[in-house]
């Protein structure tokens, strides 16, 4: 059986977004703790900004965006059964991993509906990536941020329904 199409866009913008949230100058250059926590909110906020440029685009965006975050829960919790999670407490993770990432995606979209004020951006990376970090980094985190939404923005959508992205470079 062939996968459908969306399957197959939604796990290549999932590729994509993680290839792009393991970029050494996010941890290099921009101070992203490089730990399980760091990763997780890196790898969680490229995926908000797939699903937040492909929001509002109709029935075959609508499953592009359910593939492509399926597809991250499924490598959630193959990354806790590879760090020796047990079975019985995978459940317990998940469940807690994907409701920090329901927060977070309600969160970024507060975020994004008050801009032009950065405030709210900077104020949620500085409480999610930088928790345990400093955070003197979040003003360049949060142009890394927009800066990606733009580059997002202004690619065609087509494109991007068969899984390419472009990202910014850093």
């Amino acid at each position: 059986m062939r996968p459908r199409p969306a399957l197959g866009s939604g796990r290549a913008l999932y590729a994509r977004a993680v290839e792009q949230a393991r970029a050494p100058g996010l941890y290099a250059d921009l101070g992203a703790p490089d730990t399980v926590e760091g990763r997780f909110e890196l790898y969680s906020l490229h995926v908000v900004l797939l699903l937040d440029r492909l929001r509002g685009h109709g029935e075959f965006a609508t499953d592009v965006s359910q593939a492509l975050f399926d597809t991250y829960v499924k490598g959630l919790d193959a990354a806790l059964r590879e760090m020796g999670v047990g079975d019985l407490a995978v459940g317990r993770k998940m469940r807690k991993l994907g409701e920090a990432f329901y927060g977070r995606g309600k969160s970024y979209e507060a975020a994004f509906t008050a801009l032009p004020d950065t405030a709210p951006l900077e104020a949620l990376l500085g409480r999610t990536v930088y928790a345990d970090a400093d955070t003197d980094p979040v003003p360049r985190l949060a142009a890394y941020v927009l800066g990606q939404r733009a580059m997002l923005a202004d690619q065609a959508l087509e494109p991007l329904l068969a899984g390419e992205v472009a990202w910014r470079a850093l």
